[in-house]
């Protein structure tokens, strides 16, 4: 019997056929599926995907930015096509991220790094990284958190405290297999990850993405983020950072989001999304797609381009984060989805 595919294969969140594809090698020598969509000339963007997806998952943001971005994507470690390997935690984390630009950035050639969920705590821990340092302009946070993720799980319907806490943890480590995607795992995946009003498309598309990944790395990857702590992290993060929540996120609810916005050095904007889930770059595709171009326009630029009336680009950048970093100290960005 066939197996079924780890994706949909037709509609806006079916993944498009990459440019080209390659391995690239980790520093403990885990291979990473590595995906690059879009001329070569053009800006570049990468995508790290969250917990139990693969690059599937960015497929929205692939179709609409390929035409004029080089859209880097890649599967985390036991992920999509990057196989299991026994080593996990933040450090492998930034470990692969900074492998993968460096396989795949000219030296010194700058792009935006967008992350969702655990992709968003993997460039949380490369933000001292010297490769992270040399090439990320901007960075795009969607639905993710740097510490008590467990703790403050609104998955089960319960007060908060230790017994919320006890049960959060042996559900989402669970060793279980999730098993054929059937009516009844897409409303309980909907309920956990999305908003309710999140279209039966949207809901199909993650739940073939999250039913596909190994219930080895599953469970093992469960395990980091129950330990994780990258508050440290965030103080480091010393680039121009949006950061993209849904108010109705059971997974990193909005109390994270805000907790970066207060922590991150250069944050230029917090968007709540109203009623939207954990799967933001699905649920609400052309605001994250947004957000993306509008970080490249205003941070990604030629080394020999000048800003206006002759000042040089790295200062207008300067100058633009600045004021962009006031901003968000002041007022959040809420917009409709």
């Amino acid at each position: 019997m066939s197996r079924r595919p780890a994706h949909v294969t037709s509609g806006p969140y079916a993944p498009p056929a990459p440019t080209r594809e390659l391995s690239v090698v980790s520093a403990d020598g885990a291979r990473l599926h590595v995906e690059v969509h879009g001329p070569d000339d053009a800006p570049a963007v990468v995508l790290a995907h969250g917990w139990t997806c693969s690059t599937a998952f960015w497929a929205a943001q692939v179709h609409a930015l390929a035409a004029d971005h080089r859209v880097i994507a890649y599967d985390q470690r036991g992920h999509g096509r990057s196989p299991a390997i026994s080593t996990c935690g933040t450090d492998a984390l930034a470990d692969d991220l900074e492998a993968v630009l460096l396989a795949t950035l000219a030296p010194g050639e700058k792009a935006v790094v967008a992350g969702h969920s655990m992709g968003g705590m993997t460039v949380m821990a490369a933000s001292t990284r010297p490769a992270f340092r040399a090439h990320a302009a901007a960075v795009l946070l969607c639905s993710t958190g740097s510490s008590q993720l467990v703790a403050e799980s609104t998955v089960l319907p319960l007060r908060p405290g230790r017994l919320r806490t006890w049960l959060t943890r042996h559900v989402l480590g669970s060793r279980a297999p999730l098993g054929p995607v059937t009516p009844a795992a897409l409303r309980i995946l909907k309920y956990a990850t999305m908003g309710a009003g999140s279209s039966p498309h949207m809901v199909e598309a993650c739940a073939r993405i999250v039913h596909a990944c190994p219930r080895g790395s599953r469970h093992a990857w469960s395990q980091v983020l129950d330990l994780l702590d990258l508050d440290h992290a965030v103080r480091e993060l010393d680039v121009p950072t949006a950061v993209v929540v849904g108010t109705a996120d059971r997974l990193t609810p909005p109390r994270h989001a805000r907790a970066l916005v207060a922590a991150l050095p250069q944050c230029v904007g917090l968007t709540e999304l109203p009623g939207l889930g954990h799967m933001t770059p699905v649920e609400a595709p052309e605001l994250v797609t947004g957000r993306i171009r509008e970080l490249v326009t205003t941070y990604v630029v030629p080394h020999t381009a000048e800003g206006p009336a002759g000042v040089p680009a790295q200062t207008a950048r300067t100058e633009r984060t600045a004021q962009a970093a006031q901003t968000a100290r002041t007022a959040q960005i809420k917009e409709g989805a």
